[in-house]
């Protein structure tokens, strides 16, 4: 005749031979290791401003770095999935919404999407310009906003931590190529 133990027997197992401490310090030092290995500046970032770095959050945040700088949140949801099935939605907006309040990403509507466009955000700025006719996105490096953003510091009291510069107009090719007629 097999013999269940009741959950409470169970338990008692556990702690009489210390099962939940290994494990405990395994995935504590499997997650120190990990936290170890990773040197990007905005994982430092969660870091000195106070968050832990979760599993949860470093693997966003590196399907982000690795996305190249442009991700919707749909295509996001999808690398996350397949990069690991057990993150919810809710955990992966909520790192989101961390990321966008800490300015390491930002959300852009390009064109009249519904779904914002998350652009990562290095040293805290990035410039476009977006192609009102095929949604080309341009970046370019140039900054001289920095006289700007100090008199709308000084000017409003406020304290900036970042800016998101997008143009509009029309690429080289858009701009070339014939007008086409709707008729």
């Amino acid at each position: 005749m097999l013999v269940i133990p009741s959950r409470a027997c169970a338990v008692q197992i556990r702690r009489l031979t210390g099962y939940n401490g290994l494990e405990r310090t395994l995935n504590s030092e499997r997650r120190r290791v990990m936290i170890s290995k990773i040197n990007s500046p905005r994982a430092q970032r969660l870091r000195d401003s106070g968050y832990k770095l979760t599993s949860v959050r470093l693997t966003v945040l590196k399907l982000l770095e690795s996305a190249g700088g442009h991700i919707t949140s749909t295509e996001l949801l999808e690398r996350v999935n397949e990069v690991d099935p057990s993150i919810g939605r809710a955990s992966v907006f909520r790192c989101l919404d961390l990321f966008t309040r800490l300015s390491i990403v930002r959300p852009t509507y390009i064109a009249s999407s519904v779904t914002p466009t998350y652009v990562l955000m290095p040293d805290g700025h990035h410039h476009h310009v977006i192609c009102t006719n095929c949604n080309r996105v341009i970046e370019f490096e140039e900054c001289d906003l920095g006289e700007l953003a100090a008199d709308l510091e000084r000017r409003l009291n406020v304290h900036l931590t970042g800016h998101l510069l997008e143009f509009y107009g029309l690429c080289s090719d858009c701009a070339t190529a014939p007008i086409k007629d709707d008729d």
